[in-house]
């Protein structure tokens, strides 16, 4: 375990999993560099730049746990270069003719680009399956809570009716449009690298352009026509949507957050046994994976801010620019994917008081129906006329003590007719609109990260 508190023994489950450190760590780093190379060699042998023999070697050599790592290591300080010290541990154990044909005129970029757009596909692999399941979770509660009557709120402050379905479906809507992000992008985001020094595969001659195609092929990677050596674009794109959906599952936490507060207590987040919410109060029960969600969040949109500003590159190369992706896409993929995780977990237990919600939404003298009030009056009064008075006359009832249909009558407004009821609107329309809609999604669209 390393000096970062994401790699503590204790503290590492809050900021990534399993499943992205065994993409991320520096075994399975190395593992897909050795990878990479061995498919460079097998492309140049196909077209008779190196020998068969060569390549076959290569690949065969190409395992991490078989290399010496203290000696690459030691070779990467002594060189100040990045990748030398992985090439003369994998020399030290290769024929010597072969040892001549390893990383034959690849660069530091055109493995590193490579290995990352590998790990943006097996990363976008698991935010689809994963938004795919909090989405499916999501439709299942907003069905559940169609007709769930609850306050809604703006600015804070208790508004008209709305259902808790209809927040629901709010949600599962916003992640639904990153799915299909997440299915726009693939394609553009899965591209290898091969330039060479400067992006134009010179060293090769005529045969520079099918090395590259397939090179690329061999790896599962589209061939990107222009090489991107300074054309950053895709590492900032798949950045920032990262942070988007990070920021999207926040807005969730945060409503959990909010809701789950005692004097509102419409929510509840899952508690675990054994979980303990403070140890000086014990009978808190804190929201701690909703306010989680914000967090990473937060890291998430930093690091998304350094993938664009590697946007920003000088001539056919600036290492500034696409050194700093070395730290920060790693961290945005592990952030998400811990966002993602812990959203599952957040959504699959939690607990809905619809008792509270219709006690919430009643309280307050009836004020809730004050819409349906001003729907009732405008016809009549006309709109503006119809709030001018209603503000008036509820302000004043609220002053006094008043119910909403104590103010309205006091007031006159009403004229002898009883007050409209409060209601969700269109609330249970939409979300049948939503679920229909999601599931047949779910149900009929192509893994597009397979």
């Amino acid at each position: 375990m390393g000096a970062r508190l994401s790699d503590s023994r204790l503290y590492a489950h809050l900021w990534g999993t399993d499943e992205l450190r065994a993409v991320f760590d520096e075994e399975a780093r190395l593992q897909a560099w050795l990878d990479i190379l061995a498919a460079l060699a097998a492309a140049q042998a196909e077209l008779g730049i190196i020998p068969a023999a060569s390549a076959e070697a290569i690949a065969a050599a190409g395992s991490v746990d078989g290399l010496d790592l203290d000696l690459a290591a030691a070779e990467t300080r002594r060189t100040s270069h990045s990748t030398l010290g992985l090439i003369a541990a994998l020399r030290r154990v290769l024929p010597a003719e072969a040892a001549e044909h390893v990383y034959y005129v690849a660069t530091v970029q055109d493995l590193t680009d490579t290995w990352t757009a590998l790990a943006i596909r097996r990363t976008g692999q698991i935010a689809w399956r994963d938004l795919g399941a909090v989405e499916a979770l999501l439709l299942d509660l907003a069905e559940r809570h169609r007709d769930t009557p609850m306050a809604g709120r703006t600015h804070g402050q208790p508004g008209s009716p709305v259902t808790f379905g209809l927040k629901v479906a709010s949600w599962a809507d916003e992640v639904r449009r990153h799915r299909e992000r997440l299915a726009e992008g693939a394609p553009r985001w899965r591209c290898g690298q091969l330039g060479g020094a400067v992006g134009t595969l010179a060293f090769f001659g005529d045969r520079g352009l099918e090395l590259r195609a397939r090179f690329c092929e061999r790896l599962g990677l589209r061939d990107p026509v222009v090489p991107w050596l300074t054309a950053r674009d895709r590492i900032a794109e798949f950045g920032h949507l990262l942070a988007m959906i990070s920021a999207t599952l926040a807005r969730i936490g945060g409503e959990v957050y909010a809701l789950q507060r005692p004097e509102i207590g419409e929510l509840r987040e899952p508690s675990t046994p054994g979980a303990v919410g403070s140890i000086t109060m014990p009978h808190k029960r804190n929201p701690e994976g909703s306010e989680h969600l914000d967090t990473l969040a937060r890291l998430v949109r930093a690091q998304a801010t350094t993938l664009l500003e590697g946007m920003v590159g000088e001539h056919e190369r600036d290492g500034r620019a696409w050194k700093a992706e070395w730290i920060a896409l790693p961290e945005a993929c592990l952030l998400t994917g811990a966002a993602l995780a812990q959203a599952r977990r957040l959504l699959e237990g939690l607990e809905v008081d619809a008792g509270r919600m219709a006690r919430n939404l009643a309280a307050g003298g009836g004020y809730a129906a004050s819409e349906a009030v001003l729907a009732e009056l405008s016809p009549r009064l006309g709109k503006h006329r119809a709030q001018e008075l209603l503000q008036d006359a509820l302000r004043a009832g609220r002053e006094r003590g008043e119910t909403l249909e104590e103010a309205l009558r006091g007031s006159g407004a009403l004229d002898g007719a009883a007050p409209a009821a409060a209601t969700a609107g269109c609330s249970a329309a939409i979300v049948d609109a939503a679920v229909r809609r999601g599931r047949a999604a779910l149900a009929t669209e192509a893994d597009p990260w397979g």
